[in-house]
């Protein structure tokens, strides 16, 4: 029997100079540098037996154009939708979290929500960051939408490392130890099924091997 799941292909932005310099992003509107124009070009290779209904990103500069890119291919109009954002890192955005106050912030932080429960977590708040609460607040509606929008079609989604990340980690498919800040890599792809309310990860290795 036929089924009427949704399936999301969720994908990371292609790459941009802050990601190669460490530098944190967040609602920055950072746009791709070169090779993540062609890390975009190369993921409609690999997406280009998808027959896709829609394509949805992010409002961020760098996801919309990975985005354009794939749709392009497809000849499908993209939608954007600022829901799909990466976390908002405030006062952090555009410094090194690899050095200095930011880099230890940033490890008080993650070393901090792996002591606390599932439900501390959702709520633990470092000034000026959106915390998991807030972020699925606002993403997980954006997705139910879609899903209801296109049972049983096939949907790009471009968004952000980090909002992917929490995602994940809510779904249960990992933890902060399992799933390390940084560990979706750009252009990574993830299959979810949803029903408009439940979703679940599908296994797409062989989109992702090459990553």
């Amino acid at each position: 029997m036929k089924n009427n799941y949704c399936h999301i292909y969720l994908v990371r932005h292609g790459e941009t100079d802050w990601n190669v310099k460490g530098l944190v992003q967040g609602h920055s509107d950072i746009p791709l540098n070169e090779n993540g124009r062609w890390q975009a070009k190369e993921l409609a290779k690999k997406l280009a037996r998808i027959n896709f209904a829609a394509a949805f990103s992010s409002d961020l500069i760098r996801a919309k154009k990975t985005a354009e890119i794939v749709a392009l291919e497809k000849k499908i109009t993209l939608k954007t939708i600022a829901a799909l954002r990466e976390r908002r890192f405030g006062r952090l955005e555009g410094k090194s979290h690899k050095e200095g106050e930011t880099a230890k912030e940033l490890a008080f932080l993650w070393s901090k929500l792996a002591k606390l429960t599932d439900e501390e977590k959702k709520k633990y708040q470092l000034e000026d960051v959106e915390n998991d609460e807030e972020l699925m607040a606002r993403f997980i509606p954006a997705l139910r939408e879609i899903a209801i929008a296109y049972p049983g079609k096939n949907v790009l989604v471009v968004t952000h490392g980090g909002v992917m990340r929490a995602f994940l980690i809510h779904l249960g498919v990992g933890d902060e130890k399992t799933l390390p800040p940084g560990s979706i890599k750009n252009t990574s792809v993830f299959k979810i099924d949803s029903d408009g309310v439940e979703f679940w990860v599908r296994n797409i290795e062989e989109i992702n091997k090459n990553q």
